[in-house]
């Protein structure tokens, strides 16, 4: 029987999940499908059971529902206990297992590049996405992480989970010429306008600064700090190697996560550079 997977969110239209999956699926000759699914927050309990008497084999989760969707899982495993968020579901016979698969997949999108794990980084962002991308740091053996964001106790509160540091934002500016990873996980950049989360005034030269935006690909924070000759890194490695991770859960293959940057990027308007 055909399997079937999908990716549920709120919005939707956006996503290229089903690209990226839909073309290892044909890559590799597995006969399935992934569909996006609009769903509505008050509508998340019913989806699921929908998709689970459709014998959905797995399916991954966007916003709103990354932590919603927690309660109605049967297990979760040790990345989503920790992050108590959720951004991909797979069947295992039995069971639907909730996992986070974003901040191993960002880590991996860093390691390719080879960053030196012992480089001061600094977190702009304390939230969900800046969590899990905090606790895979550590996981992966970053040793220096420094938390900064606009409400100061969240970038404690993150800080301390982690066994790290907490700046303001200010001090964060005052000191950046200390960090040689700068990663950028809050909202800004998808506005339009050229607001930053932070200045770069400070920033030295060869720093890399990474986005965990995907589209744009080049969002104001990039810019700038490519203006400031840094190494810059957008977020479509996080995006393809998060969905790497998942596709290996579903399917137990390891697709061409290098030649899908290349096929994202090209597809979002950008030109890949083999690095």
């Amino acid at each position: 029987m055909k399997k079937w997977y999908a990716v549920i969110g709120d919005p939707i239209a956006h996503s290229l999940s089903p690209f990226m999956h839909d073309t290892w699926f044909e890559e590799h000759g597995i006969d399935a499908a992934y569909i996006p699914i609009h769903v509505e927050p008050s509508q998340l309990e019913k989806s699921f059971e929908a998709m689970k008497t459709l014998s959905i084999s797995g399916f991954n989760i966007t916003l709103p529902h990354k932590q919603s969707i927690v309660p109605f899982l049967h297990k979760l495993e040790e990345s989503a206990m920790q992050m108590n968020t959720v951004n991909t579901v797979h069947y295992d016979g039995k069971k639907f297992v909730g996992s986070n698969t974003d901040g191993d997949g960002f880590v991996q999108s860093m390691l390719v590049h080879q960053v030196d794990k012992t480089k001061k980084v600094l977190l702009i962002g304390a939230g969900g996405a800046a969590r899990g991308i905090a606790l895979a740091l550590k996981r992966a053996g970053f040793t220096d992480i420094t938390v900064t964001n606009r409400t100061f106790r969240r970038a404690e509160e993150l800080a301390a989970e982690i066994g790290g540091s907490s700046v303001t934002l200010t001090e964060s500016e005052e000191r950046l010429a200390e960090f040689g990873v700068l990663i950028q996980t809050t909202s800004v950049g998808l506005a339009t306008g050229e607001a930053l989360p932070i200045s770069l005034d400070r920033v030295q030269a060869g720093t890399i600064a990474a986005d965990i935006i995907y589209n744009p690909l080049e969002t104001p924070f990039l810019k700038k700090a490519e203006e400031k000759n840094c190494v810059t890194l957008n977020g479509v490695g996080m995006f393809v190697y998060q969905g790497a991770i998942a596709f290996e859960k579903w399917t137990g293959i390891q697709p061409d996560t290098e030649k899908m940057i290349q096929l994202i990027t090209e597809k979002l308007g950008g030109t890949y550079v083999n690095n």
